[in-house]
């Protein structure tokens, strides 16, 4: 009778059941981990890039992490990047880079990047890239004379650019110059019209003083030796120019990186300028699309695609909480806190 009691008292005992364990919180833009991801995407960026000028990290705008199984992730990252003022061809590291100011014509750049992380390791898997310069109007209202970008391929700045060099070539002793590609060009025209330009230029086998142009090559691939010039030209009320010149010495590169002379300076072309990448515009998009061909993960359309609800949910959350804030709340009400994205905002928003 006993051993019928127990067993009775037995089969009424609760069972308690394994409750799952939740999932782990969402990173935020500003988490450390996402910081680490966008460190790794904006390095592969510039190191792809082989126009224009290196971009560093202004804002994270959206992060998403899909678990793969056992220590690996796949990683999205929407980033807003801005431009710096040392040029792609710059040995000099990104993190002593001068951000371009507001008032000096800003140019921003928008990229989705896909990452993997495996075992701790992150990796780019593929990158989309484009930039745009800020509007003149929103210079124009802070600074009203400022000089604005102008296009690339502007009479002036050509102009410019070519009496720069000539008069560099001139009063140079050391190898002849030749131009690889116009990076920037600004016009102001009160309280003078005055035109400033900035371009990259190769040293060649000939000596600025005894150079024979025509029969002046690039040096070669172990001898590469690029640089970047600036000038400005007073063209009213005065006739004066001021140019300056560095030369980068000669740098390796890497084995995923062409070398930057083919990609410059083309053999069908003689003047140094890529046909058709300056023309018509201010800046030198980004426009980047890379694929990493030693990723193990292809670039698919869920890179693409598998943000956007993850973004859309995000404005959502904060329009939401907008929302909300409208509304008479009791007393000791404590709001909700913020989205985790987007991330803090490093320099300035254009």
């Amino acid at each position: 009778m006993k051993a019928l009691v127990a067993f009775i008292l037995l089969v009424q005992l609760p069972i308690h059941k394994a409750v799952p364990a939740a999932p782990p919180a969402p990173l935020g833009c500003d988490d450390p981990e996402s910081e680490a991801a966008a460190e790794v995407a904006v390095d592969y960026i510039n190191s792809h890039s082989h126009h224009g000028y290196k971009f560093t990290l202004n804002t994270i705008d959206n992060i998403r992490v899909l678990p793969q199984g056992p220590n690996k992730e796949i990683i999205f990252l929407e980033l807003d990047l801005l431009e710096t003022t040392c040029h792609i061809l710059s040995p000099t590291p990104l993190a002593n880079c001068t951000v371009r100011s507001f008032t000096d014509h800003a140019v921003e750049g928008d990229c989705d990047v896909k990452l993997q992380k495996v075992k701790g390791q992150l990796s780019v898997l593929a990158s989309k890239c484009h930039s745009h310069a800020d509007s003149s109007e929103d210079i124009r209202q802070l600074c009203p004379d400022c000089p604005l970008l102008v296009t690339l391929n502007d009479t002036e700045v050509l102009a410019t650019v070519t009496e720069s060099l000539n008069v560099y070539n001139g009063k140079s002793t050391g190898a002849y110059l030749k131009l690889l590609e116009i990076g920037r060009a600004k016009m102001q025209y009160h309280p003078a019209h005055v035109v400033s330009v900035e371009f990259a230029v190769a040293a060649t086998n000939c000596s600025a003083a005894e150079a024979n142009v025509e029969a002046c090559h690039l040096l070669p691939d172990d001898q590469s030796d690029f640089g970047f010039c600036t000038a400005t030209k007073v063209i009213r009320p005065s006739q004066d120019l001021q140019v300056n010149c560095q030369l980068y010495g000669h740098q390796v590169p890497t084995p995923d990186t062409p070398l930057l002379s083919r990609v410059f300076w083309p053999t069908s072309t003689t003047s140094g300028l890529v046909p058709g990448v300056v023309q018509g515009f201010t800046n030198h998009n980004l426009r980047l699309s890379h694929n990493n061909p030693l990723a193990s993960e292809s670039f698919s359309s869920e890179f693409s695609a598998s943000m956007l609800p993850a973004k859309s949910v995000a404005r959502r959350a904060v329009a939401g909480i907008a929302q909300h804030d409208k509304v008479p709340r009791p007393v000791g009400f404590v709001p909700p806190p913020p989205p985790p994205c987007p991330g803090k905002i490093r320099h300035f928003k254009i």
